[in-house]
């Protein structure tokens, strides 16, 4: 990620109503997964840890960034166990099993997906799950994903595919910011007409909470039902039955 879109990131991360949504569906996802309440927890690409304070009402949390500065703010939140770490490679913290793996808006910005989500399904610990978000519709592709560095954004299909291919198998898959795509199609049209403008500085306070809220209708119906399009994909993935934990 661009050092500046980082920053404005880890600004925005508690209040803007991106973020906070997003923490709602995430929440949801694990409540569905049930872990054990002596759960352990792994942020993969925690970044600036925004979720990390929603990962602990589960358990014990431990989370990873490869980037210093983003690790940095993380730390300084004090929740959980962090440290320097990149996928696939370097997974930090040992041998420990997670009950629950939280790859949340990471997956699009790496080379290699496949070998990444092999990395971490061997990390899960049994009857464990990856729960993940990616950024869906490739035609949606623009300044923004230029921006946040992404290598691609997700189909189902694809998601399924590399799932599979890394030996695990889809529990739950739905496109999620369903309601929001008609002014996320206008935003990209304008951002090709006019130029590009971050999108992560914070809206005024109507503005946010009605975005919110918004979110907040579609977060009564996930993860117990599917929706056929939005802006992002949510999963639950699990190992294959031949894992070994």
């Amino acid at each position: 990620m661009e050092r500046d879109a980082f920053a404005l990131m880890a600004a925005a991360e508690r209040d803007h109503w991106w973020f906070r949504g997003r923490r709602e569906f995430i929440e949801a996802a694990i409540t569905r997964v049930a872990p054990p309440s002596s759960a352990r927890l792994l942020d993969a690409g925690c970044g600036s840890g925004g979720n990390l304070a929603l990962l602990n009402r589960f358990g014990t949390v431990y989370g990873f960034e490869h980037d210093v500065d983003a690790l940095s703010v993380a730390r300084a939140r004090g929740v959980g166990e962090l440290a320097p770490g990149v996928l696939p490679t370097g997974i930090p913290f040992g041998d420990a099993a997670f009950d629950v793996i939280g790859l949340f808006d990471v997956l699009e910005h790496l080379e290699q997906p496949v070998a990444a989500l092999s990395a971490l399904s061997a990390r899960l610990a049994h009857g464990g799950a990856i729960v993940l978000t990616v950024p869906a519709n490739p035609w949606l592709w623009g300044p923004h994903d230029v921006h946040h560095q992404h290598v691609r954004r997700y189909t189902a299909a694809t998601l399924r595919e590399h799932v599979a291919a890394a030996g695990l198998r889809v529990e739950y898959l739905s496109y999620f910011n369903a309601l929001l795509l008609p002014l996320a199609i206008a935003q990209r049209v304008r951002e090709r007409l006019f130029g590009y403008r971050t999108d992560a500085l914070m809206p005024g306070p109507f503005v946010n909470r009605a975005l919110l809220n918004v979110w907040r209708l579609e977060a009564a119906w996930i993860p117990q039902r599917v929706l056929p399009f939005g802006l992002s994909l949510l999963a639950i993935v699990r190992a294959s039955p031949d894992h070994r934990a």
